[in-house]
C-alpha cells in the first residue's frame, strides 16, 4: 500500500468514528448480501438493507479494512423488503437474505459473481443469467443441528453469524421436515435423560451435533448422532425414540468425536440400526452416498447445474477428467457422452461410494482415483492421458496454483469450474489466464435460497499462454 493510500484511509478513519449517524442510500452489497453505502468517500457495510434505500445508519465498527453500519431509522424503504418468515432471522446464521424479495435476491447473486469476475478476476466476459431455484423452502437434503447448555437447559439449534453463540431454532424453513424432527426428538430424549452438552471451552459434556441427510427422490433417511464419547446403556432406547418419534428414518449413526474443532464427522462411525448410507438419484442416476461423502445439498438445483456444466464440456466421445468428484455425481453425469471419465477425489469414503455408484448404474467408462487434485493430475500427466476436456468442482478455498498448472499442461480443449465461491473463482480463472486459457461463458446458479451463497459453472477454452 502506498503512502499516500495509507493517508488517505487514516484520514477516512479520523472523519468516521463509531456511533456516529449518517444518513445514507444503499448502492450496493457485499459478499455476504450486507447493503453498502457510501459515506464519507468509504464503502460502509449496513446489514439487513436492499439497495435503493435510505436509512439512518450508525457507525459499529471502523477498522483500516472496512467500516460497519447499523440501519437505525428508515427514511425509504424499497418495494422489494418483505416480512421475514422465520422468527429467529435475522439472529441465526444460517440465512441473510429473508428480507428482501426473491427477485431481488437473484439480482443481488448475479451482480456478486460479476463484480467478482470482473475485479478479482479482470474479466470482460460475465453472466448473463441465473438459474433461479423452483423451491425456496425444505430444500436442504443435509442438516446439522448444535446443541448447547442454555440458561434454562439444553437447547438445539443453529450459530449465530460469526460466531458460536447458539440460537435455539425450532423448526427451520430451509431444512427437511424429517431433519427438523430428529432434532426435536433427539433435544427431548436428551433432556429426559440427562445427556449433558458437550463443552467446548471445558471439552466436557457429551453431546455435540445430529446430521441428517435425506433423499430428495428416494425415502431413505439417515440421523448421524455426534457425541464426544458413547451413550452407554441409553443408546438403544435413543434409538428406539428416534425410530418412535421419526418413522421416515432408514438408519441411525454414531458418531464419536473427541476431538476438539469445527469439524462435526470425525472420528469413528458405529450404525446403530439401519444402514448408514443414503440412496437418491439425480437425472436418472442412481447414488449411494455414505455420511463422511460430500454431496450436493439441494439435488433439483444440481441437476441444471450438472447439465450446464455437460453443456459447457462439449464432450464428443473423448476422455474427461472431473476433478473433486465426491461421489462421483458430476462423474457419472459425463459419463453419458464420454469414451471414458476418470474422477479424483481425496476422501477414501467418497472414492468407493463413486464406485459403486458406477457400478451401480451399469456403468463401465468411469475410473476413480484417491488423490487430491494436484497428484492426481501429475499422475494422469504421466499416464500420458490427453483429455478432451476437464471439469474441476474445488471447495471454496479454490485449487492450487499447482493443480492448475499440471491439468493446464494437459492440453484439454476445454476447462469447466464449478465453483461454490465467486472469488476464489475468479482468481483461479486470472491464474487459468496465465496458463493459455480464457473465460468463455459463465451461468450463475442458486443452489441455496434465501442465503448469500451463489454457484457459479464456467467454461475456459484454450488459446495461448501469456
Amino acid at each position: 500500500m502506498k503512502n499516500e493510500d495509507l493517508r488517505v484511509i487514516l484520514k477516512f478513519m479520523e472523519d468516521l468514528k463509531k456511533n456516529e449517524i449518517f444518513t445514507a442510500e444503499i448502492c450496493g452489497y457485499g459478499s455476504d448480501g450486507a447493503g453498502v453505502a457510501r459515506i464519507l468517500g468509504r464503502a460502509v457495510f449496513v446489514p439487513g438493507t436492499i439497495v435503493g434505500e435510505i436509512w439512518r445508519v450508525r457507525i459499529v465498527k471502523v477498522s483500516a479494512a472496512a467500516v460497519y453500519g447499523r440501519a437505525e431509522e428508515a427514511v425509504l424503504l424499497s418495494p422489494e423488503r418483505i416480512a421475514p418468515e422465520c422468527c429467529a432471522y435475522p439472529r441465526c446464521g444460517g440465512c441473510t437474505l429473508r428480507h428482501m424479495s426473491y427477485e431481488e435476491e437473484k439480482r443481488l447473486k448475479l451482480r456478486r459473481l460479476n463484480d467478482a469476475l470482473t475485479h478479482i478476476g479482470k474479466q470482460s466476459v460475465t453472466a448473463q443469467e441465473i438459474i433461479a431455484a423452483e423451491n425456496i423452502c425444505r430444500y436442504r437434503n443435509k442438516g446439522i443441528y448444535t446443541f448447547k447448555e442454555g440458561v434454562s437447559g439444553m437447547e438445539c439449534g443453529f450459530y449465530a453469524k460469526r460466531s458460536h453463540a447458539l440460537v435455539p431454532v425450532e423448526g427451520c424453513l430451509i431444512q427437511n421436515e424429517t431433519a427438523d424432527a430428529v432434532a426435536s426428538s433427539l433435544l427431548r430424549f436428551a433432556r429426559e435423560n440427562r445427556i449433558p452438552a458437550y463443552d467446548e471451552e471445558s471439552g466436557r459434556g457429551v453431546l455435540r451435533h445430529v446430521f441428517v441427510r435425506t433423499a430428495v427422490n428416494g425415502s431413505d433417511a439417515v440421523a448421524c448422532v455426534v457425541a464426544a464419547k458413547g451413550l452407554g446403556v441409553r443408546t438403544q432406547s435413543m434409538v428406539q425414540r428416534l425410530k418412535n418419534d421419526c418413522p421416515n428414518l432408514s438408519g441411525i449413526v454414531l458418531c464419536v468425536n473427541k476431538k476438539p474443532g469445527n469439524v462435526v464427522i470425525d472420528g469413528e462411525l458405529y450404525t446403530l440400526w439401519g444402514s448408514e448410507v443414503v440412496h437418491d438419484s439425480l437425472g436418472g442416476i442412481e447414488y449411494e452416498v455414505s455420511v463422511r461423502s460430500f454431496y450436493q445439498i439441494n439435488p433439483p438445483q444440481a441437476e441444471r447445474l450438472y447439465e450446464k456444466a455437460l453443456e459447457y464440456a462439449e464432450i464428443d466421445g473423448g476422455t474427461v477428467l472431473d476433478m473433486y468428484c465426491g461421489a462421483g455425481t458430476i462423474s457419472l453425469y459425463l459419463a453419458k457422452k464420454a469414451q471414458k471419465v476418470i474422477g479424483a477425489e481425496i476422501v477414501p469414503e467418497a472414492v468407493e461410494n463413486a464406485r459403486r455408484n458406477a457400478q451401480r448404474n451399469g456403468i463401465e467408462n468411469a475410473e476413480f482415483i484417491c488423490a487430491d487434485a494436484s497428484d492426481a493430475a501429475k499422475m494422469m500427466a504421466s499416464r500420458g492421458i490427453r483429455p478432451e476436456a476437464i471439469v474441476t468442482d474445488p471447495p471454496r478455498k479454490g485449487m492450487d496454483e499447482s493443480a492448475i498448472r499440471t491439468l493446464s499442461g494437459m492440453g484439454a480443449e476445454r476447462i469447466v469450474y464449478v465453483s461454490c465461491n465467486p472469488a476464489t473463482l475468479s482468481r483461479d480463472i486470472l491464474r487459468f489466464n496465465d496458463c493459455g486459457y480464457e473465460l468463455k461463458k459463465v451461468t450463475a446458479v442458486d443452489m441455496f435460497p434465501r442465503t448469500s451463497h451463489v454457484e457459479a459453472v464456467a467454461v475456459m477454452r484454450k488459446g495461448e499462454a501469456k
